[in-house]
């Protein structure tokens, strides 16, 4: 299968955008001072570039046409989505931007490191190896790998203020000799055949247009015999797309993380398998999580599984009147032209994901954490 190629053949254009858009917000520290010093009028250009997709495109007239017109754009969905959206997740989440298993008493820090420790078991990531970390947002997963197994992890990423941060983050912790970011699209790597002793994806190739397609370069940059770990963002078996409910819990998911198209946990396997890969492990963390706390809990408002003060602080941010109070203070920034226009839209098309993040995970018809390990052959 070919690689559809993420980046337009302006990309030079996109790079002048962005520099306007961030100015220097990419040295900041943490994600409210960030979203603070952003130029104006590139952020409502970019408010309108990705909201174009979705705005009066409801579940219940959507059509297989409207879903194939955001596949065909995602490049530009993709790229503003982050424009947008990395420093809320910064200010709310942290610098590890993907979902986790709890253990009894463990604080959430703790847990999203552990998710990231226990994919690198299940590859078998060791010491020196060559690694590549293919989505790798702001770095968070990366620096924890390094720190980990003491492997070298090179990221690629699409979007460049989030490459730009996490260079600076990795200098920040002094990684920088083990640490190397790049920004490019994952469905056309900038690497030769064969470059990678493993490598691994932690809820980013959702934004693929094709599974398969992005997990055949993967197959291509992998050393044979080689390893790749993936945590998916999918839908469950039990999705059904004629069910007007579950199309709008999947719509506002996808509307509100950046997704052009979400597939079931049955294309996912078959996108690996077809991708060349011998499959080791597939399974379902979230639906065989027998710990005291579900997945989903830091974004509702349950405050009995806060270990810390942080893991309270994080529920008040995450639950939806943390959310309606921080979307009227964003409001109030705007009005003031302290935050830039569009800051309290992006922030509410963020918490309708989280509610139907919630919703997919309490009906069992969303997981983000569908485990796939599979092994390149060491011969064709």
């Amino acid at each position: 299968m070919m690689s559809q190629a993420l980046l337009p053949a302006d990309q030079a254009k996109n790079s002048a955008f962005d520099g306007i858009l961030h100015r220097n917000s990419n040295k900041s520290q943490g994600g409210f001072r960030a979203m603070m010093n952003k130029d104006n009028s590139a952020h409502v250009a970019a408010v309108e570039e990705y909201f174009q997709h979705w705005d009066d495109k409801a579940a219940e007239n959507e059509t297989e046409a409207v879903r194939q017109a955001r596949t065909d754009d995602y490049a530009s969905l993709t790229r503003q989505y982050y424009n947008l959206a990395t420093d809320l997740y910064e200010y709310a989440w942290g610098e590890s931007f993907h979902f986790c298993r709890f253990a009894f008493g463990e604080p959430f820090a703790q847990a999203i490191a552990r998710h990231e420790h226990y994919l690198a078991n299940q590859i078998g990531i060791k010491r020196d190896m060559k690694v590549l970390d293919v989505g790798c947002g702001v770095g968070g997963p990366a620096r924890e790998m390094v720190k980990f197994t003491g492997c070298h992890v090179t990221g690629l990423n699409l979007n460049e203020y989030q490459v730009q941060r996490a260079r600076n983050y990795a200098a920040r912790e002094g990684l920088e000799h083990k640490l190397e970011f790049v920004q490019s699209d994952f469905m056309a790597m900038p690497f030769p055949d064969n470059s990678f002793d493993a490598v691994y994806v932690i809820e980013a190739t959702c934004h693929a247009p094709s599974l398969q397609g992005v997990y055949s370069e993967i197959f291509r940059v992998l050393k044979p015999g080689g390893v790749f770990g993936v945590y998916e963002w999918l839908m469950t078996d039990a999705y059904n797309n004629d069910d007007l409910a579950h199309r709008r819990i999947r719509l506002d998911i996808e509307q509100g993380d950046g997704i052009a198209q979400l597939f079931k946990i049955s294309d996912g396997i078959a996108a690996l398998k077809g991708a060349g890969f011998e499959m080791q492990v597939n399974q379902d963390l979230a639906a065989d999580d027998d710990g005291p706390a579900p997945w989903y809990w830091p974004l509702g408002s349950d405050l009995r599984y806060a270990q810390t003060l942080w893991d309270a602080l994080t529920v008040l941010r995450m639950n939806k009147w943390g959310r309606q109070v921080a979307h009227a203070f964003f409001g109030l920034l705007e009005v003031a032209r302290i935050a830039p226009a569009g800051t309290r839209k992006t922030a509410q098309s963020l918490g309708r994901a989280a509610d139907a993040l919630v919703e997919g995970g309490k009906r069992k018809l969303f997981t983000p954490m569908y485990l796939m390990v599979g092994r390149k052959p060491t011969s064709p």
